[in-house]
């Protein structure tokens, strides 16, 4: 029996098309094989290959045109963004072209916004998002956009005012008037657009909290008037034993230095009302006689989903 034909070491470690499997001398009976998947039309992968989300954008890049470029949530992944569904894998293509296939989607335009050598530039890629995200999720993207250095406020507005045309240009520019880049994680930036929104004091956004010369700590959100403190108590906090031991030494400090604080964890911030009421009761008992928190359509817009998301042409 014949030996099985070797796989070219370029071909061994992630997702590759018809065309660079011929250059590697590999027959199209070979990939037809057992020892090879294919993930789209044309683009192949060993059969034992776990594929990642990198992986997977690199194979919908060789199963689409060579002009189309990346975009929209799948752009946001291939620079590191993992908290946002990246399906369908969006391009974006400067002609008519259709592409039919499952997983895909290729936006025609008019006109091709700025591009880079991965896909549309992040600015265009976040105004590409505003057309069909969530509010809360695209303040979330844009703080760490910003703080990354991937895109700029100033950039994103100028691109959105001068191709207003775009869907999610109008949105873009609602957004980055809610935008903090001091923000850390994404839950940390949802947390304050819940706060905002809802009409509480906008907090100030991971700052060091220094009480009677003594310095507590960097806090995630405080309300300094009110000398309260909101944080975001990831899984880290509780699963890292420095971390824990960490926290509770700075919550001993913040009790000797009568400063109050929220905490707010996954199951709590899955109740986003009653996460802006407990810190809204919170502040009232630090002195805060503002607004009660409102829950109308502003608020209401900070979640709701775009219809007909993702089949918009550009």
């Amino acid at each position: 029996m014949p030996a099985p034909t070797p796989v070219p070491p370029c071909l061994s470690d992630g997702p590759f098309s018809y065309r660079q499997a011929r250059e590697a001398r590999l027959s199209k009976k070979v990939l037809h094989g057992q020892r090879f998947r294919r993930v789209f039309p044309e683009v192949w992968v060993l059969r034992d290959h776990g594929m990642t989300l990198l992986d997977w954008i690199t194979a919908a890049s060789l199963a689409v045109p060579d002009d189309a470029h990346l975009t929209d949530a799948a752009r946001m992944v291939a620079l590191g963004y993992d908290d946002l569904p990246f399906r369908p894998i969006c391009f974006v293509l400067e002609r008519d072209h259709h592409v039919d296939i499952d997983g895909i989607l290729v936006h025609r335009t008019l006109r091709l916004p700025p591009c880079d050598d991965i896909g549309v530039t992040p600015a265009a890629a976040f105004v590409g998002c505003c057309a069909h995200e969530a509010m809360i999720d695209l303040i979330a993207l844009g703080d760490w956009l910003v703080r990354h250095g991937h895109a700029s406020v100033p950039e994103i507005v100028e691109l959105a005012t001068e191709d207003a045309w775009r869907p999610g240009a109008e949105r873009a520019l609602e957004v980055v008037r809610l935008l903090d880049p001091r923000a850390r994680s994404p839950r940390e930036s949802k947390l304050r657009a819940c706060l905002v929104v809802a009409g509480l004091p906008k907090p100030e956004c991971n700052v060091d909290l220094v009480v009677d010369d003594r310095r507590l700590g960097c806090v995630d959100l405080l309300y300094r008037r009110w000398l309260l403190v909101v944080e975001y108590e990831g899984r880290q906090h509780a699963e890292s034993p420095e971390q824990f031991g960490t926290d509770i030494s700075r919550y001993e400090g913040f009790r000797d230095h009568h400063v109050a604080y929220v905490q707010i964890t996954n199951a709590r911030f899955s109740q986003p009302r009653a996460t802006v009421l407990r810190v809204y009761r919170a502040l009232v008992e630090r002195g805060y006689d503002g607004p009660r928190p409102k829950f109308g359509a502003r608020w209401r817009n900070l979640f709701a989903p775009i219809p007909g998301a993702h089949y918009r042409r550009r």
